[in-house]
């Protein structure tokens, strides 16, 4: 407990408040916090954050805004150096991306996962969604689940991503691959199954992705096979569990008329970082 307290506190004594009441933090700062002495070490980092951040979500331009600082070099001459404002989501990216042999990167995992958790929806907000509103932000926890899943299956081994999630959809589908899955909605080439989902199916596919990093990291499963023996008896278990509540199975769920890309064209106002993202940067 003690040092859950003390986390809080050294990440929240370089918070800071922006004139539009959104919070941030200097990479400088953080840089000093997880102990790396060179910047260039951490600017590297700060990268991987970035590719993570891309892969998951919208451009990196709302979490990220490059500024200059005013210091003072040796001579007492005033010079500036380059520092970002990092939102809160994207110094949880950085954690995910630092150094995992550091503590103070274990504790800080902790601190924005927390802190993460405290911006999405309530109940009672979300069930005042409606459908189209409800997928997006289903698919924006899914983006981030699978980014997060994908790291647990690189720390057990696994290469070869597509068999590995294909695992997890043969264990909820009932045996259907992705692309099995995308031919039976009547899906183009490449086009993304999950853009394609309704929310349920999309909660449906979310709790198999979280449970099975859970799994992953939890009993230290090692070996590509075993991590895709993993996925597809969480996936398994997932569509039991809908089958003994009396749901309804994920492949007879019905496909929207339209995938989220469409409706992203369509209504330029409903994005996913209104709806479930930190607040963006100005």
């Amino acid at each position: 407990m003690d040092k859950l307290i003390d986390n809080i506190s050294i990440f929240e004594s370089i918070k800071h408040i922006d004139d539009n009441g959104i919070e941030f933090w200097y990479a400088r700062d953080l840089q000093k916090v997880l102990q790396y002495k060179d910047w260039r070490n951490f600017l590297k980092v700060i990268e991987k954050a970035k590719i993570s951040a891309n892969n998951t979500s919208l451009d990196t331009n709302y979490w990220v805004v490059e500024v200059n600082k005013p210091i003072k070099n040796g001579k007492g001459k005033e010079e500036f150096i380059k520092d970002y404002k990092l939102t809160r989501y994207f110094c949880y990216l950085i954690m995910q991306n630092a150094d995992p042999s550091k503590e103070v990167v274990a504790l800080g995992q902790t601190y924005f996962a927390i802190q993460t958790r405290k911006q999405e929806l309530s109940e009672r907000e979300y069930s005042s969604l409606t459908e189209d509103e409800k997928r997006f932000y289903q698919r924006d926890l899914t983006r981030k689940g699978n980014y997060s899943l994908n790291q647990a299956a690189k720390n057990a081994g696994v290469k070869n991503f597509d068999k590995f999630h294909n695992a997890g959809y043969k264990g909820l589908y009932n045996g259907e691959t992705a692309n099995d899955i995308a031919k039976r909605k009547g899906l183009r080439y490449r086009e993304d199954i999950l853009d394609n989902m309704g929310s349920e199916e999309l909660a449906d596919n979310l709790f198999r992705i979280v449970q099975t990093e859970a799994k992953l990291r939890k009993e230290k499963i090692e070996g590509e096979k075993n991590a895709a023996e993993t996925h597809y008896e969480v996936g398994k278990k997932v569509r039991k569990a809908i089958a003994d509540i009396g749901g309804t199975m994920p492949e007879n769920l019905p496909t929207p008329e339209k995938s989220l890309k469409e409706l992203e064209k369509e209504q330029k106002k409903i994005s996913v970082s209104d709806l479930a993202s930190p607040n963006r940067l100005k």
